[in-house]
């Protein structure tokens, strides 16, 4: 199983942009390729960002996010998911694109990513206090985990290497960030933030504070 080197990797796009879903897509691939995974086994990985920012869909691609899978020995990926993918079991997401975007260029290991799980869930309690209601942020429809895929998405992630910390070393900022407060790991830090700020960054999300959540 051979481990990719981060550190010659560099920011091909934006989070949820078309060049850095692709360049997901790809090393998920590799990973799976170079991965010690049965013959047998049927997986599928899909995240669809909603709700971006204009200026990173467009009319041949209307539709932020990536997917990656194996079926019977094949691995395939692309920005482009197919129902097939999210008909196969795996790990499927569908989420606000505001709510993940800076936190995901976070470089971490195990101990982060259950951090950034804390924050994530206190940053939409916090939300949910501001605007009277919890928003629907989206979330994981489904979460199998197959050791096989485990071993693979997951070498070398204490120092540096597997899946996240690749897709977060491709990931280039977004200005939408600049000005906000966030955590050490880069979550949005809705309790730090100013009145105006919290009305960004639910315009961001799409929430409105008198109603339900804005369709995308």
């Amino acid at each position: 199983m051979s481990l990719i080197d981060v550190r010659r990797l560099k920011p091909v796009g934006e989070f949820g942009s078309r060049e850095w879903c692709e360049a997901c897509a790809s090393y998920g691939v590799k990973i799976l390729e170079s991965g010690d995974i049965p013959l047998d086994l049927c997986w599928g990985f899909s995240e669809v960002y909603t709700c971006p920012p204009e200026r990173l869909i467009s009319s041949e691609w209307p539709q932020s996010g990536y997917y990656f899978m194996v079926e019977n020995g094949v691995v395939s990926g692309g920005a482009e998911i197919p129902e097939e993918c999210l008909a196969t079991p795996g790990f499927h997401a569908s989420i606000r694109w505001a709510f993940v975007c800076n936190q995901s260029r976070s470089l971490y290991g195990m101990e982060g990513q259950k951090q950034r799980g804390i924050e994530e869930a206190q940053l939409t309690r916090q939300m949910s206090e501001y605007i009277g209601f919890e928003p629907d942020l989206g979330g994981i429809s489904e979460a199998f985990w197959p050791t096989p895929v485990v071993s693979a998405l997951t070498v070398g992630v204490e120092e540096g290497s597997g899946l996240h910390n690749i897709a977060a070393t491709l990931q280039s900022p977004s200005p939408e960030f600049a000005e906000l407060p966030t955590t050490e790991l880069g979550v949005p830090d809705f309790s730090k933030m100013s009145t105006e700020q919290k009305n960004t960054f639910l315009e961001l999300c799409q929430i409105e504070r008198k109603s339900l959540s804005l369709p995308c």
